[in-house]
């Protein structure tokens, strides 16, 4: 491809924004960190160097070697970027005055600039830095200002270099797009040709290069991306695709056989494997959030590895692993700083197992996943089923695990989900589930003391899963859910509802 556009991460949290902006201009764009760039930049028709939690004040700022497309190749600075391209080319970045952080306003748009077509003078932005750059840099010339900071944005005479302090890139910056597509259709001269079409027939021809007559064994889990992922490998290699559906123990209700049966409507050649006592019995007496997803993972790549033997010529596992798993692993700042919590489809195979890996989504959000498989003729219903976590209900029962407490966590999601879709809300929600928490309360039923379990549900809005919001879920759906809920699971005799934002809090609970 000879139209990609090259982001270079200084550890920004908005990074992955800018990436998913750029390709909603239908232009195919990369991450990559600053201290291991590409080696070979002939590809790339454009650059954009991300913010930046560091400061170009600091002992050791990230400092990367720009000759190769600095006045070579068109550049764009975003906040930190900005502010480097500044301090290292003769200008001046000092601290501000008052840390801008949040809204502001355009001020002043220069006339004439077509990076700023199209881009009114009142128009609003989102600033996030403490630094600001007090004197431009040799050549330039400012062309957006807002009141408090009078350089938030210049170009290069001679070059077609521009900075700008704010983050186009967001959606609080009104005309943010606008401004990424100025500088990458006009300016740079990208063409707009990144579409789920065509990664479909790039990715498809790759594929059947790649892997050729050997056979593949992939991972269903019912989900968004393992689908997807199948439906490619499907076009690439037919039968020689071999799909498993592993029933853990800590599926949705009857979600093996419904899953099963999904499956059947697609072509895909499917096994079901139902391994739930071996998956429980691994996880008996566990209680540790991270024990429980190792153990599950382990028992998967056991599962798999029993199962790739009796497919005759398997060489490689396929697997739904998406770019924001791919980008955290080799981010500037080396990943996540903290290990949150495991994946079980990030990572090597143990050695033992040998099967060499394909991704056939590593490159794409989730968004263009889906985007992807609609144009592949996959039904809405199934683009767009809920994620669900790996571990599945296992994560979802604080404390060990128990056959009785798995019937009673699927009772429970059961109703709220089904009630989610019963009162038209399934669509307007991101993700959706309940927790059966380790704690029992005292309650009355009849004219009977009890003492049973709590459960809490969740509800959280969002686009990528990086970030996400709570629901505000209607009253009387509640009262409905939570009557439905203690009146036909036995076993639970109270019902809450957690309003956390990620973050601070996770979407799941372990």
């Amino acid at each position: 491809m000879q139209n990609n556009v090259l982001i270079l991460d200084f550890g920004s949290q908005y990074t992955q924004l800018i990436a998913r902006r750029v390709r909603e201009l239908n232009i195919y764009s990369e991450i990559k960190p600053y201290n291991n760039p590409p080696k070979d930049l002939s590809s790339y028709k454009a650059v954009i160097l991300s913010g930046s939690p560091h400061s170009v004040r600091g002992d050791n700022p990230p400092h990367p070697d720009l000759s190769e497309i600095k006045g070579k190749k068109p550049l764009l600075g975003v906040c930190y970027g900005a502010q480097y391209l500044a301090h290292f080319h003769g200008g001046e970045v000092g601290q501000s005055n008052t840390r801008e952080y949040g809204r502001a306003n355009l001020s002043m748009v220069k006339e004439g600039e077509p990076f700023l077509e199209g881009v009114s003078s009142n128009s609003q932005v989102w600033m996030s830095h403490s630094d600001t750059i007090k004197q431009l840099p040799e050549g330039a010339v400012r062309i957006a200002s807002t009141h408090d900071v009078e350089n938030a944005g210049y170009r290069i005479e001679g070059e077609d270099t521009y900075a700008i302090q704010f983050h186009p890139e967001v959606y609080h910056s009104t005309d943010g797009k606008k401004i990424l597509e100025n500088f990458l259709v006009k300016i740079a001269g990208v063409a707009q040709t990144w579409t789920p079409d065509a990664f479909v027939e790039t990715t498809v021809a790759d594929l059947k290069s790649k892997i050729g007559d050997d056979r593949v064994i992939l991972g269903l889990s019912g989900g968004v991306d393992s689908t997807v992922a199948a439906t490619l490998l499907h076009k690439a290699i037919g039968e020689n695709l071999h799909c498993i559906f592993v029933n853990n123990g800590l599926l949705r209700k009857n979600e093996y056989t419904d899953v099963l049966k999904q499956y059947e409507g697609l072509g895909l050649n499917v096994k079901g494997v139902d391994a739930s006592a071996r998956f429980l019995d691994a996880l008996e007496g566990e209680s540790d959030p991270e024990a429980k997803r190792k153990a599950i993972g382990r028992v998967f790549v056991e599962v798999f590895d029993d199962e790739s033997k009796l497919v005759e010529n398997a060489t490689w596992l396929a697997q739904g692993t998406i770019y924001p798993d791919v980008i955290e692993s080799v981010s500037a700042t080396g990943g996540p700083s903290a290990t949150i919590k495991s994946h079980h489809n990030v990572g090597g195979l143990p050695d033992y197992m040998k099967l060499k890996v394909v991704e056939p989504l590593r490159m794409i959000f989730k968004d263009e996943v889906r985007r992807v498989g609609a144009s592949m003729g996959l039904s809405a219903e199934l683009l767009g089923r809920h994620p669900f976590p790996g571990p599945g209900l296992a994560i979802r029962i604080l404390g060990d695990i128990t056959p009785e407490k798995v019937r009673i966590l699927q009772e429970v999601d059961h109703i709220f989900i089904n009630g989610l879709r019963e009162w038209g809300l399934y669509d307007k929600v991101w993700q959706a589930g309940a927790m059966l928490l380790p704690v029992n309360s005292v309650g009355v039923m009849g004219d009977e003391r009890t003492y049973e379990k709590c459960v809490a549900l969740r509800a959280v809005e969002s686009t990528d899963g990086m970030t996400a919001d709570w629901v505000h879920l209607p009253y009387e759906f509640m009262q409905k859910v939570s009557n439905d809920i203690i009146n036909k699971v036995k076993g639970v005799n109270r019902v809450v509802y957690d309003i956390s934002s990620k973050p601070p809090a996770t979407i799941e609970w372990e």
